[in-house]
């Protein structure tokens, strides 16, 4: 999806209605979605390939664009039945006044293209990242993933919707707090929570579950019980918008550069300490986070 910034400043409200009036300064245009994953993992200096459905219009023209980087390899599925998934932000003193969001219902033929596409770039690579926005290209999630389990690749997916089954055999599942509520209830306790995302686990034979919980940090649970907690560094948050993105790509850069999954989450959780402290779709470098290319 396409992330589109208008920036500008508010002196007065409407005479036409009760609403400010925003006299644009500038626009700027962001990778959003599963290509911000991408493109966080460009930063960190970790090649990748990027896969999803795009319309055959500006706004994929403009996507693509941006994706234009070294180390990403684009495969982009382009449709002239569709519109590019845009999320248009007016913004005045970096406060959002409005959301537009620009979506298209996908056409079979655009999904079968989809999964055909994604089955045969998953034999070339061992990590597959599943970034699911609920836009519709991911209708058949489960049956992708079970065809990836008998790949030599371990499938880390960051969700959206609230029945986690269709990620059934996943390696690693990325909710937030809303998102494990939705799967598990509300829970009492730390202990409580434990179990719960045991059952969880076992149900849908995940081996791990990494928690984001806000400015509580994030929480990686195995199969064997709770791994490790790690609490927030961000000393003042900006905006959170796409931070779930760069803790997928940061964990999955430092799996690929040999670390183990519980120094891999300390370092998505830096990663993602950095990240919130910039405005709007944004990604950090390894020079930013002190480690060496």
């Amino acid at each position: 999806m396409l992330d589109v910034y208008l920036e500008g400043a508010v002196h007065r409200i409407s005479p036409e209605a009760p609403v400010p009036v925003l006299h644009l300064r500038q626009q700027s245009h962001r990778a959003g979605g599963a290509a911000n994953v991408a493109l966080n993992l460009s930063t960190l200096d970790c090649p990748c390939t990027v896969t999803g459905v795009v319309g055959d219009d500006s706004a994929g023209e403009q996507l693509a664009a941006l994706l234009d980087r070294p180390g990403i390899h684009q495969h982009l599925i382009r449709s002239d039945e569709v519109n590019t998934t845009q999320k248009i932000r007016l913004v005045s003193q970096r406060q959002q006044l409005l959301r537009m969001d620009v979506e298209d219902p996908l056409p079979e033929a655009c999904v079968q293209s989809f999964n055909a596409l994604a089955r045969d770039l998953a034999h070339r690579h061992r990590w597959v990242l599943v970034s699911d926005y609920g836009k519709g290209a991911l209708r058949d999630v489960q049956a992708l993933i079970g065809a990836w389990r008998h790949q030599p690749c371990r499938v880390l997916v960051d969700p959206k919707r609230p029945d986690l089954q269709a990620y059934r055999g996943a390696w690693l599942l990325k909710p937030n707090l809303s998102e494990m509520r939705a799967a598990v209830g509300h829970w009492t306790d730390e202990k409580d929570l434990c179990e719960r995302v045991a059952g969880l686990q076992r149900s849908l034979e995940i081996d791990h579950i990494l928690l984001t919980r806000g400015e509580a940090g994030m929480t990686l649970f195995s199969r064997e019980g709770l791994s490790l907690h790690v609490p927030a560094l961000a000393r003042e948050v900006y905006d959170v918008s796409g931070a779930g993105d760069t803790v997928l790509a940061a964990l999955t850069c430092f799996l690929v550069r040999g670390e183990t999954l519980e120094d891999a989450v300390r370092a998505a959780n830096r990663a993602a300490g950095l990240v919130v402290q910039k405005f709007g779709t944004a990604s950090v470098t390894l020079e930013e986070m002190g480690m060496a290319a």
